[in-house]
C-alpha cells in the first residue's frame, strides 16, 4: 500500500484508458435529453465491464471517462468487451443516432494526486483516443509490447503519430486489421469489404409451387446479373449465392464469410391471378434492414414480368446503395475517394438545385484530389456540370457543358463500356444542338445496361428538341416502367409537359408540368415553364405565384439567360421556345 510522504511525488506504472463518444455534440443537437439518457444507460453496462476487468474509474468528463488498470491485457480486453457490447446495443438504432465510443490505451508512468492521475502517460492515452475510429481502439507501442500475443486479436500498425502537446512521436496501433473491433472473439473486417459489395440470396418460393420455381430462380439470377452492371458494384456470383438456397442464414456471419457489405433477400408469392414479390436490403455488418420494396400486380407474360421486376428493383437498389454508402462515408474520419464519390452522388440525387449540385461537385472534386484517376468521380463531376449547364442555373452554361464533355470523353477513353458515361455524353450532346448524336449515345448506354431508365427519358427529351414531341411520351413511359420512383421523375414529367406544349395541348402541358413540380419542388427551373403554361391558359395569378416560388430557389434566373441557351435549331422547337419566353414574361420572370 502506497504511503504519501511529505514532499514526495508519488508515481506508478499503469495502463490508462481514455474514452469518449464520437460526435457527441451532434447527437446532443439532435436530441439533448435522449442522448444524455442513452449515455447513462450505456455507462451502467460499461462500468460493470470495467469492474469485471479490474479497472478503476478515475473520473468522468462530460461524455468522456478516464480509467486505470493494473494490467494492459485487462485494459485491452475491457476495451474490446465495451466495443462488442456497444455494437449489439446499437443494432436497432438508426445509423445517424448511434453512440460510438473511441478508446485510447497507453502504458505509462503516472502522477498520483488524491484519486486523480496526471502526467504524459494520461495525456498520451487521451490523444490516442482522439485518433481512434468511432467504434475503434487505438493503443500506444508501450501498450502493444505488453499485450501482443496475449489477446485474440490482430493489430494494425499506424506508424508514428504526431499527437497534440506531446513532445515526441508516438507509435500507434489500431485493434484489429484497419482498426476494426471484435465480436464474439472474431476480428471484424467491415472496412475491408468492397464498396457496393452485395450478395443476392436465392428468393424464396412462398407456397412451394414447383412450377413457379423456375420463375423465382430466374428473378434471382437476372437480378444478380443486372446489379453487377451498377458502376463499381461487386456482386457475389450466382453459383456461390445459390449454395445458400433454402438455408437459414446468419446475415452477419454470411457478410464476414463472403466479405460483403450488403445482403439482398426476397420472396415470390403467387395467388389466384396476382404475383407478389418482396425484397429487402440488409446491412451485413449490423443485420439492420436498410430498404424494402413490394412488387404486386396481375399476372401477365411471366418473362416480361420478370424483366420488369428486375429492372425496377435494380434501379431502386442503385439509389439505395448510393445512399447507404454515403452514410458510411459521413461516419468515417478518414474517408477515401469512393466514400467522397458516394456522398457526392447522394447530394446529386437529392435535388436539382444549385445548392445540391454545388455540394455534390465539392465531394467529387475532393475525391479527385485523393485519386486523380477515379472514373466514378470524373463521371460525377461531368454530370454536375451537365446539370448546371442544361438547367439554366448559371450564365456560363456553354463552359459547363464543354467541361462536362471534355471530362466524359476522357472517361470513355479509359472505360469505353461505362454505360452512365455514355448517357452523360448523350446529355451534353442533346443540350448542344446534337440531338441525333445524343440519342445514339443513349442507345449505346442501353445496349450496355438495359435498366438505364434515364437513357430512355433523355431520348424522349431529344425528340422534343428535334421537333418530334409526339414521340416523347412513349420514351418517358418506358423510363417510368423501369424506374417508377426514380430521383429524376420530376424532370421526366416536365419533358412530357413541354412535348404537349409543342403539340398545342396547353391544358395537358399544365397537368404534366404540375405533376413534375409536385414530385420535386426543389427543382428550380421546373417552376418557370409551368408559370409560362399557366399564363397561356389565362391563370395569371397562379402563373405569377409559381414563378415567384422558382425565383426564391434561383433568384438569378432571367428571360435573358433562358434565351441565351437554345439547345436546338429545329423550327418546331424554336416556335415553342418563343412561346415559353412570352409566357414567362407574362408570369413575371425578370428580363435580366
Amino acid at each position: 500500500m502506497e504511503q504519501n510522504q511529505p514532499g514526495r511525488v508519488v508515481r506508478r506504472l499503469a495502463a490508462i484508458v481514455a474514452a469518449d463518444v464520437a460526435g457527441y455534440s451532434r447527437l446532443m443537437g439532435l436530441d439533448e435529453v435522449g442522448t444524455a439518457r442513452t449515455l447513462r444507460e450505456h455507462r451502467k453496462v460499461t462500468d460493470a465491464l470495467v469492474t469485471k476487468h479490474g479497472g478503476r474509474l478515475v473520473k468522468t468528463t462530460g461524455d468522456g471517462v478516464l480509467l486505470e488498470f493494473p494490467s494492459v491485457v485487462d485494459a485491452v480486453e475491457c476495451a474490446m468487451a465495451v466495443q462488442t457490447v456497444m455494437v449489439r446495443r446499437n443494432e436497432a438504432v438508426p445509423q445517424e443516432q448511434r453512440m460510438l465510443f473511441r478508446i485510447g490505451i497507453n502504458l505509462g508512468d503516472i502522477l498520483i494526486e488524491g484519486d486523480d492521475i496526471l502526467g504524459d502517460g494520461v495525456n498520451i492515452a487521451a490523444r490516442l483516443e482522439g485518433i481512434a475510429e468511432p467504434g475503434g481502439i487505438c493503443i500506444s507501442s508501450s501498450a502493444y509490447e505488453q499485450v501482443r500475443g496475449k489477446v485474440p486479436v490482430e493489430f494494425a500498425d499506424l506508424g508514428d503519430q504526431i499527437l497534440k502537446n506531446i513532445a515526441r512521436p508516438i507509435r500507434a496501433y489500431a485493434v484489429g486489421p484497419n482498426g476494426n473491433h471484435i465480436i464474439d472473439g472474431v476480428v471484424q473486417l467491415p472496412s475491408s469489404a468492397p464498396h457496393l459489395s452485395l450478395v443476392v440470396l436465392p428468393f424464396a418460393n412462398i407456397g412451394g409451387d414447383p412450377e413457379q420455381e423456375y420463375f423465382v430462380d430466374g428473378v434471382t439470377e437476372s437480378l444478380t446479373t443486372d446489379l453487377s452492371r451498377i458502376n463499381g458494384a461487386f456482386v457475389i456470383a450466382r453459383n456461390t449465392a445459390f449454395t445458400f438456397k433454402g438455408k437459414a442464414v446468419d446475415v452477419r456471419k454470411l457478410g464476414r464469410e463472403l466479405n460483403v457489405r450488403y445482403v439482398l433477400e426476397g420472396s415470390v408469392q403467387r395467388g389466384d391471378n396476382r404475383l407478389r414479390v418482396n425484397a429487402q436490403l440488409i446491412d451485413a455488418e449490423t443485420s439492420n434492414h436498410l430498404w424494402a420494396e413490394r412488387f404486386d400486380k396481375p399476372i401477365a407474360d411471366l418473362f416480361e414480368m420478370q424483366d420488369e421486376i428486375v429492372s425496377r428493383l435494380a434501379n431502386a437498389l442503385d439509389a439505395e446503395l448510393i445512399a447507404a454508402e454515403a452514410r458510411r462515408g459521413e461516419c468515417s474520419l478518414r474517408p477515401d475517394a469512393m466514400d467522397l464519390v458516394f456522398q457526392g452522388s447522394s447530394w446529386f440525387n437529392k435535388g436539382q438545385t444549385p445548392d445540391c449540385l454545388i455540394r455534390a461537385r465539392g465531394f467529387f472534386e475532393k475525391a479527385l484530389v485523393l485519386d486523380p484517376g477515379n472514373i466514378e468521380a470524373m463521371v460525377g463531376l461531368a454530370r454536375v456540370n451537365t446539370s448546371l449547364g442544361a438547367s439554366f442555373m448559371t450564365d456560363d452554361y456553354s463552359a459547363r457543358l464543354a467541361a462536362a464533355e471534355t471530362t466524359i470523353m476522357r472517361v470513355l477513353s479509359l472505360a469505353p463500356n461505362h454505360a452512365l458515361a455514355h448517357v452523360t455524353l448523350g446529355n451534353t450532346q442533346i443540350f448542344t444542338k446534337r440531338g441525333a448524336q445524343g440519342i445514339a449515345e443513349c442507345q449505346q448506354a442501353l445496349a450496355l445496361d438495359r435498366n438505364l431508365a434515364r437513357a430512355h427519358a433523355l431520348i424522349g427529351l431529344a425528340k422534343f428538341f428535334l421537333g418530334r414531341g409526339a414521340e416523347t411520351e412513349t420514351h418517358i413511359n418506358e423510363a417510368f416502367r423501369l424506374s417508377p420512383r426514380d430521383t429524376y421523375t420530376a424532370r421526366w414529367m416536365a419533358y412530357v409537359g413541354l412535348a404537349k406544349a409543342q403539340l398545342g395541348a396547353d391544358d395537358e402541358a399544365v397537368i404534366w408540368m404540375r405533376r413534375g413540380l409536385d414530385a420535386n419542388r426543389n427543382h428550380s427551373f421546373a417552376h418557370f415553364p409551368l408559370g409560362a403554361a399557366l399564363a397561356w391558359i389565362g391563370e395569371l395569378d397562379q402563373a405569377r405565384a409559381t414563378v415567384q416560388a422558382g425565383l426564391a430557389l434561383d433568384p438569378s434566373f432571367t428571360i435573358c439567360r433562358f434565351r441565351a441557351h437554345v439547345p436546338s435549331d429545329n423550327p418546331v422547337f424554336l416556335a415553342v421556345h418563343e412561346r415559353l419566353v412570352e409566357g414567362m414574361r407574362l408570369a413575371g420572370v425578370p428580363e435580366g
